[in-house]
Order: structure tokens, then sequence, then C-alpha cells
């Protein structure tokens, strides 16, 4: 009997010290940590002033506190966003309201809008500071150069039209997208297709002063030129991790939005040096521009608006650019949701 009692005290304590050192090293209780939720977005071109506020999340650790690990793709032609995105290739992409507008309507592209960045146009004609043309109805027998895209020139027949003027008096050439050449040299008279935060300071920095007429004062419906797309299918498998991006992404544009300079300097850090190297100076200039335009009184940072849908949708209608008028829930949707 002692030795029965002894042998069962000594497993006793044989098996309280296997606890306690399980509980000391933690093998026994560890958990493993949950892995990174991988969410790949591509941007509209080479990072620029408008990025910036993706860089400073990462800079930060905005996503390392989302648990998010973020892959951020260039586009190899203008519509890989729109694309790439659709077909699920990537899980985000950056786009311009009316496109999206038009690929749901003529091409029923599976892309929905799920923030808007810039909540304003960015896209004005631009001319020369001593050219003569003061209003868009000046623009009559003038040359007007564009990047080729119709969009284009439904702005400038709607912004004449809208000032009285007759748009069959214009003539609308395709430059490509030597924009600023064109108007420098005085190839012609104006351009549309023009970013008013990237070749305006580029133009002014070479010393030619310019000016412009914003579309939504002259008869366009105001739209979001940048917009964040993804897919239907990518939004029902990722939305938990196309949320958690969203919060980091909005501390990121807080951070930049409080200290511009520092976002700035983060952004060149993290620049295409080789194939697109940025101006410290313009990218200032073009922050200045941005910053009033990505949210306002009405619309904080990243909020869309339905009403600016259902009116840019109806005005492409009128321009003859889509033949249907897809609903609004067909081509948004919150983010939040």
């Amino acid at each position: 009997m002692k030795k029965r009692l002894l042998f069962g005290i000594a497993f006793l304590l044989l098996l309280l010290a296997g606890c306690t050192n399980s509980a000391d090293t933690g093998t026994k209780e560890e958990t493993p940590t949950d892995e990174k939720k991988k969410v790949s977005i591509m941007l509209d071109w080479y990072p620029n002033a408008v990025h910036s506020y993706l860089y400073v999340a990462q800079e930060k650790g905005f996503f390392d506190e989302e648990n998010v690990e973020l892959d951020i793709q260039f586009p190899a032609n203008p519509t890989d966003p729109m694309n790439l995105t659709a077909a699920g290739k990537v899980m985000l992409g950056f786009y311009y309201q009316p496109d999206v507008i038009l690929a749901q309507a003529n091409e029923q592209v599976p892309v929905k809008a799920i923030a808007s960045i810039v909540q304003e146009p960015l896209n004005y004609t631009v001319m020369l500071e001593d050219s003569p043309i003061q209003s868009p109805k000046d623009l009559e027998g003038k040359i007007v150069g564009y990047p080729g895209i119709p969009l284009n020139e439904s702005l400038i027949k709607t912004m004449v039209t809208h000032d009285g003027g007759d748009y069959e008096k214009v003539k609308m050439i395709d430059v490509g997208f030597e924009l600023e050449a064109s108007v420098v040299s005085k190839r012609v008279d104006a351009v549309t297709g023009t970013f008013i935060n990237h070749e305006v300071p580029v133009m002014e920095s070479k010393g030619y002063k310019a000016r412009y007429f914003n579309p939504v004062e002259n008869g366009v419906p105001n739209y979001s030129e940048l917009v964040l797309v993804t897919s239907d299918d990518t939004w029902k498998n990722e939305q938990e991790a196309i949320q958690s991006f969203w919060r980091a992404a909005e501390k990121g544009y807080n951070f930049m939005k409080e200290n511009p300079e520092e976002a700035l300097d983060i952004l060149l850090s993290h620049q295409d040096q080789a194939n697109f190297p940025l101006d410290k100076a313009i990218e200032t200039e073009s922050l200045n521009v941005l910053l009033p335009k990505m949210e306002s009184e009405t619309a904080k940072f990243g909020e869309l608006d339905p009403t600016s849908w259902e009116e840019v949708r109806d005005w492409l209608k009128e321009m003859e650019l889509i033949t249907t008028t897809p609903e609004v829930d067909e081509m948004i949707m919150d983010i939040n949701s």
C-alpha cells in the first residue's frame, strides 16, 4: 500500500510539473497568429501626390494595425485598373467615375465603385494666360487638342453650348498625350484632358502661365475624378479584407491631411525613379490642389454621392456615349456596408 501510495504521489507531482512547464513555455497554450489579409491594388498611373496616403499608411504601420499586407501595382495600359480588377487579377483599382458608368452601361463590366478618392473633376480645359479665349464660347473657331477620348469631346460640347456657343465651330484634334507641349507651342489654342493638379503645375514650372475652365462651372455635372473600384466577386469573397484596407487608408489620409510635407517626403521615397521621377515642387502644388477636392463640408473622404452618379449617367446618355441607363446600385456600393 505504501509503495502504491508513493508511486501515485510521484506520478501526480510529475503531472503537475508538466502542466507548470507547459504554462511557463507557452508551448501548449500558444495560438497561431492570424495570417495577413493580402490585398492588391492597381494605381491609375505611377505613384504621385494623389496616392500619398497609401504610402503613408504603409510607412506608419497602419496596414499592419489592420493585419493587411498591401501589394501596390502600376498599370501597363490605361485600362488595366478596370480590366484587371474586373477579371479578379487585382482586388482593387483606381479609375474614373464617368468611365465606370461607361463600362457598366455599354459592356456590363462587373465592377462597382466603392469609394470616392477625388470628389471633383481634375480634367480642366487649359489655355495660356495671354490667350484671347475668355469663356467657353470663345472656343468657336479655335483648335482644341485632346487625347482622342470621346468623353473630352462631350466636355467641350457641353461647356461651349452652355455658354451660348456653337460646338460645330470648334475644331477638335487628337494630340495624344502631348497636351502640354501642344498648347505651349501654340499648335492648338487650348487643350482638354489636362489635369489641373499635374499639367498646369508642370507648365507653370517651365514659366508658362495658364488659365482654365472648370467643367462643373460650365454645365457639366459634378463627378468624382478618381474612384476606388472592385469586382462583384471580389467584394463577395474579400469584403473583410477590403474594409480592413480602407480603415488603414483612411488613417493614412488623415495623417496626410495634417502633415502634407511629411506625406510627400514619404511618397518621394517610394517614387518610381526610373520610369516616372517626381518633382517635389510640382507634387507639392498638386497636393495643394487635391486636398480640398478629396473631401468637403458635406462629404467625407471616400463618400460616394448617389445623386452625382444619376446626373452623370443621364448626361452621358444625353451625349450619346451610353445606350443603357444602369441603376445606381449597379454602379456603386458603400465600402462600409
